[in-house]
């Protein structure tokens, strides 16, 4: 009966929740605009380029780089983020390159976790090339935190923003210092994770004072709150075997959510969230990646199980009511919660009807809040796919979104 009292106002909270477009006070040094944005004025952005080895792009890349700038960290202070950034293998058109944004899905919080610290999955490395192929230069943010200082701001919207705004800007710096023109023209894709920074950067894009053309969010993470919650209504029936792999999904993004908050809020602590059964298991999210964090998840309740019967009878993982904490509540209803103010620029949606890790039901509240406050969603293109079918089987769509976007007028 809690659990379905919780649910009800989770999803009363999200199909309601209409915050403005808050202003920002991170940089008093730079000039904001009407949005309440401040514009990137960081002064010198490029501070080095590695080359990036970890996967050949064959023919189609001019140039893998592991480039590191500076941007506009959670705190308000200025703090170095790494990018990839990769160059096509034909010339500039008139007028530059435009630049497109590969925004990555969730690897968790811990420096290893970096994607470029690691080879592109099949279809993110599908989805480069053909975007080479077709004349963009392609950035791929890390995000602040992840390989570089400080604890990665797990689905902070702002902090993924300025991560994406900021590496363009970096980019084009870079890229001009090579007499190599890069367009005003650029737009974001991501999945999962990726599409909830991509839907930041819509929303935070007049940082970068360049031309943004639009987003393309693929089963973007949205309503996590909701989503918890219905996970753990969802499971509560299941047999022991499904159970224990759902509840470590669950806890995996409850503990990342967790390390992220600890960015600003060095004080806070897993136990607030976490029962003494998890906590130490948990706290692995700032050095192990999403990935192995899970598994141990699962090894920790296999084990009680083992000596319990078969059951997790006795076995308590988060506290009652975590998610009332204030610096997660606020983490919950704002800070993780992408278009929450008026996005004028196009937006395109895919979204799986068999994705139970980010459900339809999430992106319906997501797209039904964002109308309330006069965003149009131009696209909300469904099918019958997972959470990662719905980015590979639309590779090829996606390019031609971004082709159409970036043409327009």
């Amino acid at each position: 009966m809690k659990m379905k009292l919780l649910m009800t106002s989770v999803l009363s909270t999200s199909l309601f929740l209409v915050a403005c477009g808050g202003g920002s006070n991170d940089d008093n040094s730079a000039i904001v605009d009407p949005s309440g944005t401040p514009t990137n004025n960081i002064k010198n952005p490029v501070v080095k380029v590695d080359a990036y080895t970890s996967t050949n792009l064959g023919s189609v890349a001019a140039e893998s780089s592991i480039l590191t700038y500076k941007m506009l960290g959670q705190s308000g202070q200025e703090v170095q983020a790494t990018s990839l950034v990769f160059t096509p293998n034909t010339p500039p058109p008139t007028g530059g390159w435009p630049i497109v944004v590969w925004a990555h899905g969730t690897t968790g919080v811990a420096d290893a976790c970096a994607p470029s610290k690691a080879a592109l999955t099949d279809s993110t490395k599908d989805l480069i090339s053909k975007l080479l192929a077709a004349g963009y230069v392609v950035v791929a943010p890390d995000y602040e935190g992840l390989g570089t200082p400080g604890i990665h701001p797990f689905l902070n919207v702002k902090s993924e923003a300025f991560s994406i705004t900021d590496a363009v800007v970096a980019t084009r710096n870079y890229l001009l210092q090579r007499n190599l023109l890069t367009s005003k023209k650029w737009l974001t894709v991501g999945h999962s994770q990726g599409g909830h920074a991509a839907l930041g950067a819509a929303q935070y894009a007049s940082r970068a004072q360049l031309d943004y053309k639009g987003t393309v969010a693929v089963a973007p993470a949205s309503n996590l709150g909701f989503i918890l919650v219905a996970g753990e209504q969802a499971v509560a029936n299941a047999t022991i075997d499904k159970k224990i792999p759902m509840y470590a999904q669950l806890d995996t993004y409850t503990a990342l959510v967790t390390a992220g908050i600890r960015n600003t809020q060095p004080s806070f602590n897993y136990s607030q969230v976490f029962t003494s059964q998890t906590e130490s298991t948990a706290q692995q999210a700032e050095t192990i990646c999403a990935g192995p964090l899970a598994q141990a998840l699962v090894v920790n309740m296999q084990t009680y199980a083992a000596t319990h019967g078969g059951t997790l009878d006795g076995f308590t993982r988060t506290q009652p009511n975590f998610m009332v904490v204030p610096l997660v509540k606020t983490f919950l209803d704002k800070d993780s919660q992408p278009l929450q103010a008026k996005v004028s620029t196009p937006i395109i949606i895919y979204q799986g009807l068999a994705d139970t890790t980010v459900p339809k039901v999430a992106t319906d509240i997501l797209i039904s809040n964002a109308t309330v406050v006069g965003t149009k969603i131009n696209s909300y293109v469904t099918g019958n796919w997972d959470h990662n079918t719905a980015m590979s089987s639309n590779v090829d769509n996606i390019v031609g979104n971004v082709q159409t976007l970036l043409t327009a007028q």
